[in-house]
């Protein structure tokens, strides 16, 4: 898609959004089932369930898709997505190319071995390999922009708030 064709293709949904901004106030869910007694979480994809379960350094077998690869794989969906449409905004041609992200990771901490150890990524890279003409200009914009627009690398950026509950769901319930 091109630069014209974007625009063309938005206009009316941004200018929507500039007459009705709650409009564009939009929640986004996730659905997962706990099923039975397995280590796992069944996740309502677009594409189709997904098993999530432990990481082999964690207990699991691999069988079972890793949540924190799972994290990865939206940011990199993201940012792909993100940088297409920039470029397209920005007139540069991409040709092809591909979108790596990396987490270091490390298990002591989920696993509770070692208090000092953080759960979680305390450090994320995104790499983008473009097959473009375009200058190295133009490439640092594009990346820029790209941070900037892309909901998921802004989510990690800026944590959001995080809040939690658990509601029982008692056989007296049901």
């Amino acid at each position: 898609m091109d630069g014209d064709a974007l625009r063309a293709l938005q206009a009316p949904i941004k200018a929507s959004y500039r007459e009705h901004p709650e409009a564009a106030q939009l929640t986004l869910s996730a659905r997962g089932t706990l099923v039975g007694n397995a280590l796992t979480c069944r996740v309502e994809a677009t594409g189709g369930l997904v098993e999530a379960g432990l990481h082999p350094a964690t207990g699991g077998d691999g069988s079972a898709a890793c949540s924190g690869a799972m994290l990865l794989e939206a940011l990199v969906a993201c940012a792909g997505v993100t940088l297409r449409a920039v470029a397209a905004a920005m007139g540069i041609p991409i040709r092809g190319g591909s979108v790596l992200a990396e987490g270091d990771w490390d298990a002591r901490g989920t696993l509770g071995v070692d208090k000092a150890a953080p759960v979680g990524f305390p450090r994320v890279r995104l790499r983008f390999e473009v097959d473009s003409d375009a200058s190295d200009e133009q490439l640092a914009k594009l990346l820029s922009l790209t941070e900037r627009y892309c909901v998921v690398a802004q989510t990690l950026k800026n944590p959001p708030e995080l809040t939690s509950e658990i509601v029982p769901n008692r056989p007296a319930d049901r």
